[in-house]
């Protein structure tokens, strides 16, 4: 069996602003408040991070009918509807909102157009968490659209005062092409200033096409829920990339690197690098024995944490 010689590694890839800032909010008030601290839905879509933070103490729901009076909450950093920070606040919990500053920046807007009298398109993905939390901004007046299709059949109740929002972590080119759909059937609707797709997404996505073309095989470290990390792999096999995404590197097969000499490796925005270095480990233990990084943007977004965290000398730890 031949196996591969070199690793390229994506730039940038991994952790973006808003899960490094989610993950420090309950990191913090774990270590301020003590545990346990409850988190409504996985704080961000990774299964090693979920599983590290319930070691620490963070226990995880969807309903909020399970978290006792008094608790601290915490809402993931894909938001939460209207109707759950509602029943969040009568329930009487000490809440901070986790929610990354670019969904929020989404429900701002969806708020602000709806006094207005705007209705929504909304392109997205289903039962997303991000979804729900942004159609939940409102009662009534906002549709999901899913792909060209839902285009055509969507029927809002008047088309005056129409906008259109995104889910954050869509696939770019999937996006742009549902957008030209929306704009053909609606040609005055209103769009955002700046697009939807958050700036981690967009960064991931160009640097997988700057990596495809140089690479025989493309690994894309994330977890089955996250669709930033789906978007990934999807585009490196749109493509023409063998291309698989793995939770770990256990997951890894030896088969996929038969024939390959070079292994195009990137992960998804809630991916944390510890991961990354193990897959790395083991591609290494199937024969790889450089790694290269290629050029790529360096990310320098921080975002800042929602006040009552401040640890103190006492607190830190």
């Amino acid at each position: 069996m031949r196996g591969p010689k070199e690793i390229l590694l994506a730039e940038p890839r991994g952790f973006c602003a808003g899960v490094d800032r989610a993950i420090e909010i309950v990191e913090r008030a774990l270590a301020k408040f003590g545990a346990p601290i409850y988190v409504r839905h996985e704080i961000v879509h990774n299964t090693y991070v979920v599983n590290d933070l319930k070691a620490k103490g963070a226990i995880f729901i969807e309903d909020l009918a399970d978290v006792p009076p008094g608790a601290t909450l915490v809402f993931s950093a894909h938001g939460v509807s209207r109707a759950v920070q509602d029943e969040a606040r009568a329930r009487g919990f000490s809440i901070f909102d986790a929610t990354c500053p670019l969904v929020s920046k989404v429900h701002v807007e969806v708020a602000k157009l709806a006094r207005e009298g705007y209705e929504f398109i909304m392109i997205g993905h289903k039962g997303h968490p991000e979804v729900e939390g942004t159609m939940g901004q409102l009662d009534s007046g906002i549709h999901l659209v899913e792909d060209v299709a839902d285009v055509a059949r969507v029927q809002p109740s008047q088309t005056e005062r129409l906008a259109v929002v995104t889910q954050t972590t869509l696939s770019v080119d999937d996006a742009a092409e549902i957008m030209a759909a929306v704009r053909a059937r609606f040609p005055n609707i209103r769009e955002p200033k700046q697009q939807d797709i958050c700036y981690a997404t967009q960064n991931r996505q160009d640097a997988v096409k700057l990596l495809s073309p140089q690479v025989d095989l493309v690994i894309v470290v994330g977890s089955p829920t996250s669709s930033n990390s789906n978007r990934l792999r999807e585009l490196a096999a749109r493509m023409g990339r063998a291309a698989h995404m793995v939770d770990s590197a256990e997951e890894l097969r030896p088969e996929w690197f038969e024939g390959v000499a070079r292994v195009g490796l990137t992960a998804g925005a809630s991916a944390p690098e510890v991961l990354v270095q193990a897959v790395i480990a083991r591609i290494k233990e199937l024969g790889a024995v450089a790694v290269r990084k290629m050029d790529g943007i360096e990310e320098t977004v921080k975002f800042p944490l929602p006040k009552g965290l401040k640890l103190d000398a006492s607190s830190a730890g």
